[in-house]
């Protein structure tokens, strides 16, 4: 490719492909590259962090891997080796990571298109793979090293024993623990933290990234299935009662990957919240969703709702419609339901969708300025955007280059700086962490 890179390399991990079966190698005549948007680039040492336990590793097929070779001081493509075909190879990373650069290739004509994860650039050095990120978020609630499956088989067999009349318990329990894996479904079963509480098959939006649903045209599957149901109050209620009663610092979330948007069950989650409060004070209510209907988060926080999370690709309109493409809303009404919810005194996060070359952009980070300051929101969530970047940046009409952009790791400066107040992590914070954060806010 011939692109200059004037950063050091010394102590940048080797560049890591696969033979396309499966078996991965590192080649020591190459370090590895990250990229952000289309423009490859060579990470420095303080990006690189050892692969966080619990991580998965990608082949890509139908692309190029891209390496620097350092006797040359520029960025090649590296299509074999040794006369073997390779391919490149990306991290998708374990949660409360968020990504610096996303791996780095060239996709050749005709090229799948990547299932909805995040592809993160890989490399290997000293008997060990690294990725280019930083832990965002202490908190241990989905650290794999923490599950037990023994334990968890055990107590989500209890439980389905005791629950068997409960749809909603039933399906977090053959659905998400035993068919996906769901970590806050297995939390649930252990009774501890956050518990999750999907209610809506259906969805006010249809964003190009679905994790739970996906047209055929788009050429890929969703990872999860939707639940196919809206559980009663009471279902929901006596599940919420349960987990907010025994857990530590318990949470319990609507809003799970595994439905569309839980404002279209808004009638059915006010009055489980009401029946909840009248049986217990404890932990959070909180509520994952797009937000694009404030009347219904109006009458959610009326009922007792005490944390929303929404969901955000970008504070540019045009861009979130470009990824969101709402159904009957707008990015205003986003808007206007993040300041209801402040006018309620509840706790307000944005669950921020980070993608690298874009998140950073100046124009993009004086929208997030601006409604930050129009909403007063608590907490930004950083996470991993799951797609296949290309398809990201064609579907929102991205340019292949940014010049202009920080990087991740001073967007990250420049948030904390701008905004001392604003909490950076990754999970919904129960309410021990809420009153630590900003006493005002929690109830």
């Amino acid at each position: 490719m011939g692109k200059k890179n004037r950063r050091g390399s010394r102590g940048l991990p080797y560049l890591v492909v696969s033979d396309g079966e499966g078996n991965l190698f590192e080649i020591p005549a190459y370090r590895m590259v990250g990229m952000y948007l289309n423009t490859p680039v060579l990470p420095s040492e303080e990006e690189i962090i050892a692969l966080p336990y619990g991580s998965d590793l990608f082949e890509l097929p139908g692309r190029v891997a891209l390496g620097y070779d350092p006797r040359k001081n520029t960025i090649v493509e590296v299509r074999d080796y040794q006369g073997q075909r390779v391919y490149p190879v990306a991290a998708f990373m374990a949660p409360a990571y968020l990504q610096y650069y996303r791996a780095a290739y060239r996709s050749v004509p005709g090229a799948p298109r990547l299932p909805l994860y995040c592809y993160t650039a890989l490399g290997w050095k000293g008997g060990q793979f690294y990725v280019t990120a930083t832990r965002i978020d202490p908190d241990l609630r989905q650290d794999l090293g923490l599950f037990n499956p023994a334990l968890i088989e055990t107590e989500a067999r209890r439980l389905l024993r005791q629950l068997s009349h409960n749809r909603l318990a039933r399906h977090l329990i053959e659905n998400c623990v035993f068919r996906y894996g769901c970590p806050a479904a297995r939390n649930f079963t252990l009774g501890r933290w956050e518990g999750p509480l999907p209610v809506s098959p259906g969805c006010h939006a249809a964003c190009v990234g679905c994790i739970s649903w996906q047209p055929r045209e788009h050429g890929i599957t969703a990872p999860q299935e939707r639940i196919g149901f809206v559980p009663t109050p009471e279902e929901i209620a006596e599940i919420a009662v349960l987990h907010l009663e025994q857990a530590p610092r318990a949470v319990v979330s609507f809003g799970q990957g595994c439905e569309g948007d839980p404002l279209l069950a808004a009638e059915v989650m006010a009055e489980a919240i009401r029946r909840i409060r009248r049986r217990t004070d404890k932990g959070v209510i909180n509520v994952n969703t797009n937000a694009g209907d404030p009347d219904q988060v109006e009458r959610l926080c009326r009922a007792g709702l005490d944390s929303i999370r929404v969901s955000l690709n970008s504070a540019q309109p045009h861009f979130y419609h470009a990824y969101y493409r709402p159904r009957n809303y707008t990015f205003e009404a986003v808007k206007a339901s993040l300041q209801i919810v402040r006018r309620y005194g509840r706790w307000a996060s944005l669950n921020y969708f980070v993608f690298p070359g874009f998140t950073d952009h100046p124009e993009e980070m004086q929208a997030l300025e601006q409604l930050i300051r129009d909403t007063r929101i608590h907490m930004i969530q950083t996470r991993n955007l799951n797609i296949d970047p290309e398809w990201y940046i064609q579907s929102l009409s991205l340019p292949d280059h940014a010049d202009e952009v920080l990087g991740i790791p001073r967007w990250l400066q420049w948030l904390k700086k701008t905004f001392p107040a604003v909490q950076l992590g990754y999970f919904n914070p129960p309410r021990e962490a809420m009153r630590r954060m900003h006493p005002a806010s929690a109830r």
